[in-house]
């Protein structure tokens, strides 16, 4: 049981496969509704499996097709599901409004939170101590867990639905992607007991809308999944060759007195400033949040989140890449760098997991397939067939020593 790899969707049935073979091991049947989200715990025992109102967590170990706990309190979709590191606690997010902490072991009500609209993802950042949810309206919401309130608030695009959120396993970097098909890319700073949140990249990655982003586990991926059938894998990577070739590029044109066309602010007539690490967007303790401000070289002034994304591109001191380490940034397309498009679904793509190396992905698609992908070469190692209906959730876990 080094690999376990499950998907499940629309037919109500879970199925375990052998990644290297492609065959279906197990198939746990799931007749209360569609499942919507899947995930492993980190020693690989349970799986967690979060349906229409309740979680349903199963024995991947035991042939039992019966789950061995149910978490019942959600009046409505179940849209994530993640696992605190040594298991001891789970947290869900509905369309309810609601963000919810578990008790793993009793399987009781730890936490709520709430939003003002559907909250459509949640994850926890590696420090244990936070968790990160996006909702139908456009927010992102930090949540401190020892002083349960919410830290932070971000408003990438204000009625846009964020679809999915992600933080890096190191917790260097927080990503969003929203319907319109935009990503957003924010460093996350830890100064003593503060945490700031600074945006470095923001770029349209589909055309359609976007249905998951997730960060690689050595944080140098970026996979997005779209209603466009693909799936799109983008550097985050300083080395990345393309990256480097564009960067001595530009020193020597540099070097020999040519200048560039501006592809930031400049663009558009606007002199960027110089723009301080301390942006923040937090609670005034009033119950609204703060107004968004940036130092610039003028002082403080409140700036829209593309002209600041666009600035701190722009105005680095490394060519194309980002204020505080931030990734390099293409000058033709102003996006991250492309990778690799993942072209072969037939319908919307909803789900991707990395492998633990960041060499490969795993995909899932209304088209009932999951397919396994080789980032380096892009092409597909293997074809997971024997969904009826849409596959929208998949979990893996190849880890060879528990998280």
């Amino acid at each position: 049981m080094s690999v376990i790899l499950c998907t499940a969707g629309y037919d109500h049935i879970i199925r375990f496969w052998e990644a290297l073979s492609g065959i279906c091991s197990r198939t746990i049947q799931h007749p209360e509704s569609q499942v919507n989200r899947l995930c492993i715990t980190p020693d690989k025992r349970f799986v967690a499996a979060a349906g229409r109102h309740r979680v349903y967590l199963y024995d991947i170990r035991s042939t039992n097709p019966n789950p061995v706990m149910k978490f019942d309190g959600h009046t409505n979709n179940i849209t994530g599901v993640a696992f605190h590191c040594e298991g001891k606690w789970m947290v869900t997010s509905s369309e309810d409004c609601s963000v919810k902490v578990w008790d793993v072991r009793s399987g009781t009500l730890q936490r709520n939170y709430t939003h003002k609209a559907p909250v459509n993802d949640v994850v926890i950042h590696p420090n244990q101590g936070e968790l990160i949810s996006g909702d139908g309206s456009g927010y992102i919401r930090v949540w401190d867990l020892g002083e349960s309130r919410c830290t932070h608030q971000l408003i990438p695009e204000e009625d846009v639905s964020v679809a999915s959120v992600s933080v890096a396993s190191d917790g260097s970097l927080l990503c969003a992607g929203n319907n319109k098909g935009n990503v957003y890319l924010w460093r996350m700073l830890q100064n003593q007991d503060e945490t700031s949140i600074v945006p470095v990249a923001t770029f349209q990655a589909h055309k359609d809308y976007l249905t998951r982003v997730l960060l690689s586990p050595d944080v140098k991926h970026l996979a997005t999944c779209s209603a466009d059938h693909t799936a799109k894998v983008w550097s985050l990577d300083p080395e990345y060759a393309p990256a480097k070739m564009a960067a001595a590029a530009r020193e020597k044109a540099g070097e020999s007195g040519q200048k560039s066309a501006p592809n930031g602010p400049e663009a558009n007539g606007k002199t960027p400033g110089k723009i301080s690490s301390k942006l923040r967007t937090e609670w005034n303790g009033k119950g609204s949040p703060a107004s968004s401000a940036v130092i610039t070289s003028g002082g403080s002034t409140e700036i829209s989140a593309s002209e600041l994304i666009q600035a701190d591109s722009f105005v680095s001191d490394t060519p194309f890449v980002s204020l505080l380490d931030g990734p390099p940034m293409d000058p033709t397309t102003n996006t991250l760098y492309l990778e690799t498009t993942l072209a072969s679904h037939q319908r919307w793509v909803w789900d991707c997991a990395f492998s633990a190396d960041s060499a490969y992905l795993v995909t899932v698609s209304s088209d009932h397939c999951a397919r396994l992908w080789e980032l380096s070469s892009g092409q597909i190692i293997r074809q997971y067939q024997g969904h009826h209906r849409g596959a929208v959730c998949v979990a893996l876990n190849d880890y060879s020593e528990p998280r």
